[in-house]
C-alpha cells in the first residue's frame, strides 16, 4: 500500500520538527507553574485558611504539594511511555510497523491540550466569590460531564471517571488520529481505527477499572 502524504500530515510534521528534549522540559515547567497557582488557590479558599497556617496545620498538604511537584516530571513520562506503548501494541495488533519514538512525541505534543483546562480553572478562581469551598475549586474540571451534574447526588468513585470524560479529551484523541496518520503514513480511517481499539479502549478500560477498585 503506497504511504499516504495528505496535506494535514505534512503540516503536523513540519510541527513536529523542534527538539523535543527542551519542549518536554517546557511542558513540564508549564504543569509545575499551573499545578503550584492552583493548589494556592485551592489553599486560600479553605475556611480559616490564614490561621491553620499559623497553627502548622497544613503541614502534610505542604509536604504532599511538594512530593505532587517533583514527581511531575517523572509522571509525565510514564503517562507519555505507557501511552504510547498502548498505541504502539494497537498498531501491530492491526500490522502496522510505526515508530515507538515517533508515537512518543505525538503523545508528548498532544499533552498540551490539557494545560487549556488548567489555564481555565485559573481564571476561573483566580478571584473567586467569598462562598466558594476548597472542594469546589478541587473538583472542577471545566467542560466534564462532572460540571453537569449534581456531586451530591452521585458516588464520589464517579467523580474522576466523569471528571475525565470531557471535551479536552475528546480533542485529544482526534489530534492522536492525526498524529498517528502522520508518522505511520496510514489513512485517517485506517489510523482511527487503531486509536480507538487501542488508546480509547486502554482509557475506557482505566475508568472501569476505577470505579470497581475505588476505596472511598
Amino acid at each position: 500500500m503506497p504511504k499516504l502524504h495528505s496535506p494535514i500530515s505534512q503540516r503536523i510534521d513540519s510541527i513536529l520538527d523542534f527538539d523535543k528534549r527542551v519542549f518536554f522540559l517546557i511542558l513540564v515547567i508549564l504543569f509545575l507553574i499551573t499545578r503550584i497557582i492552583i493548589n494556592d488557590i485551592i489553599l486560600q479558599s479553605i475556611p480559616g485558611y490564614e490561621k491553620l497556617e499559623s497553627e502548622g496545620s497544613l503541614s502534610y498538604f505542604h509536604i504532599f504539594n511538594t512530593l505532587n511537584y517533583i514527581w511531575t516530571p517523572f509522571s509525565l513520562l510514564w503517562k507519555f511511555t505507557l501511552t504510547a506503548f498502548v498505541i504502539w501494541t494497537g498498531s501491530f495488533t492491526f500490522g502496522f510497523k510505526v515508530s515507538f519514538k515517533k508515537i512518543w512525541v505525538i503523545v508528548m505534543v498532544g499533552e498540551i491540550i490539557f494545560l487549556i483546562p488548567e489555564l481555565i480553572k485559573i481564571l476561573m478562581f483566580m478571584n473567586p466569590p467569598t462562598n466558594v469551598n476548597y472542594l469546589e475549586v478541587q473538583n472542577f474540571y471545566p467542560l466534564s460531564l462532572f460540571q453537569i451534574i449534581d456531586p451530591a447526588e452521585i458516588d464520589p468513585k464517579f467523580y474522576y471517571p466523569l471528571k475525565a470524560i470531557n471535551i479536552f479529551e475528546l480533542i485529544y484523541i482526534v489530534f492522536l488520529v492525526l498524529g498517528f496518520h502522520t508518522v505511520s503514513f496510514r489513512s485517517v480511517k485506517e489510523s482511527t481505527i487503531v486509536i480507538i481499539f487501542s488508546y480509547v479502549l486502554f482509557f475506557v478500560l482505566w475508568l472501569v477499572f476505577y470505579i470497581l477498585v475505588y476505596k472511598g
